[in-house]
């Protein structure tokens, strides 16, 4: 079978609505990370999955508009990248929404509070209010996890269709983080289901131990889940019981004022 022959719908072809240029610029850009923060000329055209010559003009060109540094051997994203996310924030009147919203739960509850949206099998994390360093894990605005093992994850994937969220568990990795992590995709298709019938989710050390965490929805005029927000806290210092007991009146309490800014502002 030809290449061409078998690409299918969600594999798209250059031409007039997809400039393959463009996405394999961002490829090099996505290439960098924590664990390669900076990369040879072939360690870049191996993790985008391009030639030497084709990632050599990328960089050159971010290089150019100031994206990229270079000692002539290695390459480095510039603080400049950070344009292109906070882009995405500055176009979102919501999280300024939330966020003073998000201090006064935090001040409450003294646990950390985050906001994040669903992008594929993952959530990504658009806004943090951080009281102590609860994971071992550096989670900040652009921190992605899996959904499936998140609160906030669980939550939004029960506002979508439940072929949806089921098609995005059965597409995503569901890695046993600990001995408590829930794989098996019916299972999670059952919590999901909880989390859309009670209005919010409890996920207790599913994705590190000790670490607990509960999320509402944030939804927008017309009733949609647009985001989710959570409060994260310490199994040692803080049970799910007790969490669910005295934090989630508080924390419902919080999304639903910041759905109401939300519907009332039009955002979203």
């Amino acid at each position: 079978m030809s290449l061409a022959a078998s690409r299918t719908a969600e594999d798209p072809r250059p031409g007039d609505s997809y400039v393959q240029s463009f996405a394999r610029g961002l490829e090099v850009i996505r290439s960098f990370s924590a664990q390669a923060p900076r990369q040879t000329l072939s360690e870049v055209a191996a993790r985008s999955g391009l030639t030497r010559a084709g990632a050599r003009r990328i960089l050159l060109t971010l290089q150019t508009l100031g994206y990229v540094r270079s000692d002539g051997k290695l390459f480095w994203l510039t603080p400049r990248i950070l344009d292109l996310g906070f882009a995405y924030l500055s176009s979102m009147p919501m999280w300024n929404l939330a966020e003073p919203l998000m201090e006064e739960l935090v001040a409450r509850v003294k646990e950390s509070c985050s906001a994040a949206v669903l992008d594929g099998t993952d959530i990504v994390y658009v806004l943090r209010v951080p009281v102590h360093k609860i994971m071992s894990i550096s989670l900040g605005v652009g921190s992605r996890l899996p959904a499936s093992c998140t609160s906030m994850g669980r939550v939004l994937l029960a506002g979508l269709p439940e072929a949806e969220a089921e098609r995005l568990l059965l597409a995503g990795e569901r890695r046993a983080f600990t001995r408590h992590t829930v794989t098996d995709v019916e299972a999670l298709m059952a919590r999901v289901r909880q989390a859309r019938q009670q209005g919010w989710c409890l996920v207790n050390q599913e994705l590190e131990e000790g670490l607990i965490s509960i999320a509402a929805p944030l939804t927008n005029r017309a009733g949609e889940t647009v985001a989710a927000l959570n409060i994260s806290g310490q199994a040692n210092r803080t049970s799910a019981a007790v969490m669910q007991k005295t934090m989630l009146p508080q924390l419902l309490d919080a999304a639903r004022s910041i759905s109401q800014l939300l519907a009332a502002r039009g955002a979203g």
